[in-house]
């Protein structure tokens, strides 16, 4: 499922631009210009690292990940031997940090499951429900400057006698602190109509201006245009 995304040498791991980019369309259905392969401040996409952590060490019942850097095409993560948390460094740079709890399951049934349902579920945020949240208090993200970052996200499992769970999306969140805010996009894992387990994916935003719908309509309108001109063959 992720062979094609990333290579490995010498103990350590890199994504190229096209790598990178093609996750991030082709899988996330994420079109976000930072993940683009002409992108100035190219970085890799979180649910890729997220992905990767997954398919190296397994679901754990408890894991709360926090994005510590911007992983580009020049760096090469080492990831550790462990039993319990996680720090995938460069040069013992953190980029990412993996604390985890309870029981740990490497069923790959449950794995690919858990990748192809969060991925899913994240890739869809922008702009179908950042903008209409944002909206909500009467402002949007800067048009010329969409800065939305990756912050943390976290899983917990009631137990993890499952292999294909399936998510559903909550009502999400939007605190607001000038031009910054922080989206909280909180989700639960269920198994048929039981619900067992829970998540959240937070992200942080910048450059945040006045609501202008005739802008909305606009950045919209150009974001699916992206969709089309960009998707991966």
């Amino acid at each position: 499922m992720l062979s094609g995304f990333y290579q490995e040498s010498e103990g350590k791991v890199s994504f190229t631009r096209d790598q990178a980019s093609r996750f991030a369309k082709l899988i996330a259905d994420d079109y976000n210009p930072l993940h683009d392969i002409d992108a100035k401040r190219f970085c890799v996409p979180g649910d890729l690292l997220f992905s990767m952590v997954l398919n190296k060490y397994g679901v754990s019942e408890k894991m709360h990940f926090t994005f510590a850097g911007m992983v580009d095409e020049k760096v090469s993560l080492t990831f550790p031997d462990a039993d319990s948390d996680i720090a995938l460094t460069q040069d013992e740079k953190v980029y990412l940090s993996v604390n985890r709890e309870g029981d740990t399951s490497t069923c790959e049934e449950l794995t690919n499951s858990l990748i192809k349902n969060y991925v899913e579920f994240s890739g869809k945020a922008f702009p179908h429900v950042i903008i209409p949240l944002m909206g909500e208090q009467e402002v949007m993200i800067n048009p010329a400057r969409p800065m939305v970052m990756y912050e943390s996200m976290s899983i917990e499992f009631s137990n993890l006698d499952v292999k294909q769970p399936v998510l559903e999306f909550v009502t999400p969140e939007f605190e607001l602190s000038g031009k910054r805010g922080k989206i909280t996009l909180p989700f639960v894992f269920k198994d048929g109509d039981k619900v067992i387990g829970k998540g959240e994916k937070n992200m942080l935003v910048s450059g945040i201006r006045e609501y202008c719908q005739k802008t909305v309509d606009e950045l919209i309108a150009y974001y699916n245009q992206r969709k089309v001109d960009l998707k991966p063959a």
